[in-house]
């Protein structure tokens, strides 16, 4: 009879263990293994890593891709990835933080070559398919992953204005998404055709006890290719990248929010551009809230302004001039990390700086709903003028606390090599991290 009872007791603190782990908030800390290449500054180390570990519940390392002929799974860096081992650099962490998954990621905006592969790969067959599952299965395998993500690049919506008073017309569900533009005219059937490739991966990963998770890319129309409800039962959870709704390359000629939280007020804006929308398509199609991971950049995304942009900074801002110049570390047009972004604004060491060094006029969000921006107007030659739409940690730790209001399974941040790890702007290292994950306790 004692040992009877004892059994019970231990099953019910085993349960109650399961529970309380189940319900601890995902922190998804996505690693973009050029950090690792890149120098001085922005040069990401095993180091920086380790600091990072003790935030993070999950690390998905980027990026894997395919064969396009052979439809396999295949690194994008292989002198990276292989010759210099780092994937196992990376996943021998393990032994040191055995409480963290780490996942390789296929796909993200790093396997460009042939963009047009992830259908066909779809379009394959199960011959094909099996071809993916099982090198992806036995890729993970080898380097000790715990996991499979799939960032896969889908075809995205064309680009449209920010702002259209056809928007306040749309009656089409549907046509939140797209409006009359179709970039898919077999979307129907890719659906069909991802939900069984989903599904049989889940089960080759989960016969070797491996994770599996969905990353759906910004602009990527969920309606016409996943299946929620079934995608749901395949995949342990998915993460939505929540931002980039609009860029200087897709928009060049209007700034707007690139990541709001909440629909703009007061302007005819697209009404699907925030995270809110998005979050909230997943669920009314009954994908499990617990499942669902927030995504939030740790970069901000900066357009050209001209003397045509105005003064006021104000968005929707009209006549700019695609990319902003990039920043010295992150060294893209238009996309600058955290610590870029909180170095040109205001501080003592640029109160006097000119020219691009000078200061840009920081706009806070008091509400809590749309984002930071800051600006430079152009001068009277045309020149100089900035305009940058970004998360800072405040911003960030408010839509962890919209996660834990809305009991979602947690936050992606996009990602670590992004945010100012080294500490450069307030001598706090991984300030964006910190404070998603001081929001989510």
């Amino acid at each position: 009879m004692l040992s009877l009872r004892l059994g019970l007791a231990l099953t019910a603190l085993l349960s109650a263990l399961q529970l309380s782990s189940a319900a601890k908030p995902h922190m998804v800390c996505y690693y973009d293994s050029l950090g690792f290449e890149r120098r001085g500054l922005a040069q990401f180390t095993l180091t920086d890593m380790e600091l990072a570990l003790q935030f993070c519940t999950h690390v998905i390392y980027g990026y894997a891709g395919i064969n396009p002929d052979t439809f396999e799974l295949n690194s994008l860096n292989p002198r990276l990835d292989f010759e210099r081992r780092h994937y196992a650099q990376i996943t021998v962490l393990k032994e040191k933080y055995p409480y963290v998954k780490f996942l390789l990621s296929v796909g993200g905006d790093r396997d460009l070559e042939q963009e047009d592969k992830y259908i066909k790969l779809l379009e394959s067959g199960l011959q094909g398919q099996k071809r993916f599952i099982d090198s992806a299965r036995d890729v993970v395998r080898r380097f000790n992953f715990d996991g499979v993500d799939l960032a896969f690049q889908l075809p995205r919506n064309k680009p449209r204005k920010v702002h259209s008073d056809v928007g306040m017309a749309w009656k089409s569900f549907k046509k939140f998404f797209t409006g009359d533009f179709v970039v898919d005219t077999e979307a129907e059937t890719h659906k069909e055709q991802l939900t069984g490739l989903v599904s049989n991966l889940n089960t080759a990963l989960k016969a070797n006890d491996l994770l599996l998770s969905l990353t759906v890319l910004p602009n990527v129309n969920s309606t016409w290719y996943f299946d929620v409800p079934a995608i749901g039962r395949s995949v342990d959870f998915v993460n939505l990248a929540t931002f980039d709704f609009v860029t200087p390359t897709r928009n060049p000629e209007e700034a707007d929010y690139s990541s709001p939280l909440y629909e703009v007020p007061d302007q005819s804006r697209l009404p699907h551009y925030n995270v809110n929308f998005q979050m909230e398509h997943w669920l009314l199609q009954r994908m499990p809230a617990s499942k669902l991971n927030i995504g939030i950049a740790s970069y901000g995304r900066a357009w050209k302004l001209t003397t045509d942009s105005g003064t006021t900074g104000q968005p929707v801002v009209a006549e700019t001039n695609g990319p902003a110049p990039a920043g010295s570390q992150s060294k893209t047009d238009g996309l600058l990390n955290w610590a870029e972004i909180c170095q040109l604004l205001p501080n003592p060491s640029n109160v006097n700086a000119k020219g691009n060094a000078a200061p840009l006029r920081r706009v806070s969000d008091s509400t809590k709903r749309l984002g930071s921006y800051a600006y430079r107007a152009a001068n009277e030659d045309g020149e100089y003028g900035m305009w940058v739409s970004y998360d800072d940690p405040d911003t960030a730790a408010s839509k962890a606390q919209y996660v834990r209001a809305k009991n979602l399974g947690g936050v992606a941040l996009f990602d670590l090599t992004q945010d100012d790890f080294r500490g450069q702007c307030t001598g706090d290292r991984f300030p964006m991290l910190r404070a998603i994950k001081y929001r989510l306790l």
